[in-house]
């Protein structure tokens, strides 16, 4: 028997009693146990009682001075002013408002440059507890209206409504079971595309196929809605529309899954019959802006760093033209704005904005000196100016105008955190060999003041899939790890965008194991430089980062003092049998296909449990209404592995109700799960 990480001094845990059931499938000749499927029905009354008794058992250990100690320094941290990049429509400007004092962020609006701010929208009052949340706002073209959708309790299902911008009042319109879906704008602000799924009665686990895109036209009822498309015969498909500023033509972009690449058909006028210009899965097409006989698009055909198109709508066949070639770093993304395209590239994780004419010739370069992500650069062609945002792991969030005639910019919003000063902290880049010899880049972050020795806390978090890039960017969460004297360590792992459509496929499907050998192999890294040890190492990651935790503290249990998995995909048999589950098949592979099955089968959190090790102490976190990675993922992991576990090491489940998937979650329940996990990191690390 393994005791490998073994802690023998923690307190020993009394798990409840969970049943488990015989339940043997074989499968590709594999024979597949699964004794607590039961644990699916995640909202039946008896899965509901076991999961009371796992957060009494969790709270226990939570609960301590060191959880108690962040809770308030993070209260104090979050009450911080902070805005969203600025957007214009005609003379206004909209943005959120964060006082750090509300549970969700406020809408804004400004009437003119030199007007007063005003609150729009404040979801603070569409629930006393603030879990009823802003799902999504679409203001109209003419800046009149307001589309705006609402999550209850942290569900991606999204019921939209409208505001009269001029009159603040709520419309009658009301758009009911929509999922994955904006309101894009008809040019003439009349009404409004979305996405809508078939109605069920099992809203948080039901499989979501076979969506429709509707037209909705403001004043009507949804049952009115006009059809714009479906495929009957394809339920994996879906839709998503472009309108352009100017033109009677529209794109109509058809995807599957996850999977970026997409068909792209166009309708000439407005009776919206779409003919084929992309038939077929090869590439990516995103539609940047258009006019009335052009229109640009970012693609990566034939260049996996991405590259530019004009596409010529002049003559009674549409001319694609290459526009702005592939480069030597990649696309992190593409904008057109007044009269300029403005691309913003990633040069080893750090951006680089270069500015050209819409016929795709050089202008200049953002001069820029920040070493960090800048983002943003949005708007319309009739823009005179556009909004970015600068930031890194240590510096928050700075706004700046940009003047899009002289290129000049200057500071419109700075976010100060109580008590940070930028200058009292270190932020660096370096790189380190993974298990095949690649170089992986690692950004360290850390106070002026920590001495980086074996000693050290170490907060390593990694992503590594779906072609996400995790990018410098300033977070309360992470700087509260850092302010309490620890380390934190980024890796960008395969499976990302950092270094293009190449980083991603060398991380995605048959290649998955690449990811948790770079996720280790930074452990490694950092140990042989003596920045921390395997006794002072904490690993974290959401979603597919909650399935590189697990499968990674799984393979390698010795490089980890503590693991959190939060909201993770850990059964890899059955990731597609539940809501949007099917859709990751793009990045994960399909169960019923042999080949995928097996490598699935392999490195399956749930499945390679084993009873003869020692594993790290794991705080495993989801949430009851986690309608996009159900938390029977998180149920079934717990369960197997505090019956599996072989010292007395604790696997502790934490269950957050009236949330989701994170996006939405009120400022006290973000507070609450920050303070539990680190405080309790912390503690086991630093043996308190």
């Amino acid at each position: 028997m393994s005791l490998i990480g073994c802690d023998p001094g923690s307190n020993e845990v009394k798990y409840p009693d969970t049943k488990q059931e015989e339940l043997l499938e074989t499968t590709f000749g594999k024979e597949i146990n699964d004794p607590y499927r039961w644990l699916e029905d995640f909202t039946s009354s008896e899965v509901k009682a076991w999961v009371e008794e796992q957060n009494e058992i969790a709270d226990k250990f939570l609960n301590n001075p060191t959880q108690r100690k962040i809770k308030e320094d993070l209260e104090d941290i979050w009450e911080t002013s902070d805005i969203s990049i600025p957007f214009k429509r005609e003379d206004k400007t909209f943005y959120f408002y964060d006082d750090g004092k509300k549970q969700q962020s406020v809408f804004m609006m400004q009437d003119c440059d030199s007007c007063e701010a005003r609150i729009l929208l404040d979801p603070n009052n569409f629930s006393e507890d603030g879990t009823i949340s802003l799902g999504g706002v679409s203001v109209s073209p003419n800046g009149k209206y307001l589309a705006f959708s609402i999550s209850d309790g942290g569900s991606d299902w999204r019921t939209w409504k409208v505001l009269d911008i001029d009159h603040n009042q709520i419309l009658e319109d009301l758009i009911e079971w929509s999922k994955f879906s904006y309101a894009v704008w008809e040019q003439d602000s009349s009404g409004f595309y979305y996405q809508k799924y078939n109605q069920t009665t099992v809203a948080l686990s039901d499989l979501n196929k076979s969506p429709k895109l509707y037209f909705h036209k403001l004043g009507t009822k949804q049952n009115q809605d006009k059809l714009v498309y479906e495929d009957t015969t394809n339920p994996d498909l879906s839709w998503s529309i472009n309108v352009p500023e100017e033109g009677s033509y529209r794109f109509l972009s058809i995807g599957e899954g996850t999977d970026e690449r997409n068909f792209l058909s166009i309708s000439f006028d407005d009776s919206l019959n779409f003919v084929p210009l992309i038939n077929e899965f090869v590439a990516t097409y995103n539609f940047l802006g258009g006019t009335k006989d052009k229109a640009w698009f970012f693609s990566n055909l034939d260049a996996p760093n991405g590259r530019i198109f004009l596409l010529d709508l002049s003559s009674d066949k549409p001319i694609w033209r290459d526009l702005i070639p592939e480069s030597k770093f990649p696309i992190s993304s593409a904008s057109v704005v007044g009269d300029k395209l403005i691309l913003n590239y990633l040069v080893d994780t750090l951006s680089e904005v270069k500015i050209f004419d819409l016929e795709g010739n050089f202008i200049a370069d953002l001069p820029f000196e920040g070493k960090g992500t800048l983002s943003g650069f949005g708007g319309s062609l009739d823009n005179k100016i556009s909004y970015f945002e600068f930031s890194n792991f240590i510096s928050p969030q700075t706004i700046y105008e940009l003047n899009l005639e002289t290129l000049s910019f200057e500071t419109y919003w700075k976010t100060e955190i109580k008590g940070l000063e930028v200058g009292e902290y270190r932020t660096s880049l370096d790189f380190y060999n993974s298990k095949d010899g690649t170089q992986i880049p690692i950004h360290l972050s850390y106070s002026a003041e920590t001495k980086l020795t074996k000693n050290t806390p170490i907060l390593l978090y990694g992503y590594g899939g779906f072609n996400i890039s995790i990018l410098p960017y300033f977070s309360k969460t992470f700087y509260m790890w850092i302010k309490s004297g620890g380390v934190l360590a980024v890796a960008n792992l395969r499976g990302g965008s950092e270094y293009g459509d190449r980083w991603h496929k060398e991380g995605m499907l048959l290649n998955k194991q690449n990811v948790f050998d770079d996720f280790a192999y930074a452990a490694k890294y950092l140990h042989s430089k003596e920045i921390g040890s395997p006794d002072t190492t904490t690993s974290l990651g959401r979603s597919n980062g909650g399935l590189l935790v697990a499968a990674t503290m799984l393979q390698y249990p010795d490089l980890f003092r503590v693991a959190i998995p939060q909201v993770g995909v850990l059964d890899m048999l059955r990731f597609h049998k539940f809501t949007i589950g099917w859709a990751w098949e793009s990045d994960y592979g399909e169960p019923d296909n042999e080949q995928d099955f097996l490598n699935l089968l392999s490195y399956s959190p749930y499945h390679n449990i084993s009873s003869s090790i020692c594993y790290p102490t794991t705080l495993i976190t989801t949430s009851s209404r986690d309608d996009r990675v159900v938390p029977a993922h998180s149920y079934k992991f717990a369960a197997r592995l505090q019956e599996a576990q072989q010292c007395s090491n604790p696997i502790l489940l934490r269950v957050e109700s009236r949330a989701g998937h994170g996006a939405g979650t009120s400022k006290e329940k973000q507070i609450d799960e920050i303070a539990d996990i680190f405080g309790y990191a912390l503690n086991i690390i630093r043996g308190n």
